[in-house]
């Protein structure tokens, strides 16, 4: 599972989602401004994208749009 951490005006957070889009992967978004999960989880930036496998373990927390490192995680996760 992919969630998607961002905010209404984050210019690279709409950048992240719209590579994620051309890419085809399935991504759920998260409003950090309004969601109690952002605050459990002390997200204060964003994009914060968290990577989880089939049984919620969590592959990767990548803060920011870093292309290197999703493409590792996402590999991972196709493992």
């Amino acid at each position: 599972m992919i969630k998607v951490f961002t905010t209404p005006t984050c210019v690279y957070c709409h950048a992240l989602m719209d590579w994620l889009d051309e890419q085809n992967i399935k991504y759920e978004e998260i409003d950090a401004t309004t969601s109690d999960e952002a605050i459990e989880l002390g997200i204060n930036s964003v994009p914060v994208t968290i990577i989880t496998d089939d049984e919620g373990k969590e592959i990767a927390k990548i803060v920011g749009f870093d292309r290197p490192a999703l493409k590792k995680a996402l590999k991972s996760l196709a493992a």
